[in-house]
């Protein structure tokens, strides 16, 4: 999917406990003077929560918070950091910065676009992994790296990359077990 389309979800199907915080959290903004003006902390707090900035919860957040929709979107579009659709379960950032490109991140990038069979922003069809940019990762004496999730993964060849991949598979169908 690409970054404009979204992920439709009721709101009725999310966490009750993470709705309940979400609403808590919205509910202490709009005693603060220019409540409105915390709207981008309403929507990290949102995708903290969620992943992602589900449909639903922007159209709540916007008559809570009394801000029309469109300002809402406009808002969750604009920023690259906000979500539109929920990410994989594991989310593979290969560094593109100067240092991880010199020693080969170009080929680690084209591994992953191979094994995995997605591009920048898209989702694998079993969920399990999304594929994101990183300008840098701030671990350059390992480069080429990515990072899954919070974990760094250094020194990266296309044959270290599909091993990895293949231990993450291999870990979500013991989960599944």
């Amino acid at each position: 999917m690409s970054k404009t389309q979204v992920e439709d979800k009721p709101v009725s199907t999310l966490n009750e406990d993470k709705l309940a915080e979400l609403r808590e959290f919205i509910a202490a903004v709009k005693t603060q003077e220019d409540a409105h003006s915390h709207l981008i902390s309403v929507l990290h707090k949102t995708q903290d929560l969620f992943r992602y900035l589900p449909t639903a919860l922007m159209d709540e957040i916007a008559q809570t918070m009394e801000i029309p929709t469109a300002h809402i979107w406009g808002v969750a579009t604009f920023y690259h950091y906000f979500k539109l659709t929920p990410p994989g379960k594991h989310v593979v950032s290969i560094c593109l910065g100067t240092a991880c490109y010199v020693k080969g991140a170009a080929q680690i990038l084209q591994t992953l676009r191979d094994e995995l069979k997605i591009d920048f922003g898209q989702v694998t069809p079993d969920g399990l992994f999304s594929l994101a940019e990183a300008r840098c990762l701030g671990a350059c004496g390992l480069a080429p790296v990515m990072m899954i999730d919070d974990k760094i993964h250094g020194e990266l060849t296309p044959k270290k990359v599909v091993q990895i991949l293949k231990e993450y598979r291999k870990q979500a169908v013991k989960e599944q077990s």
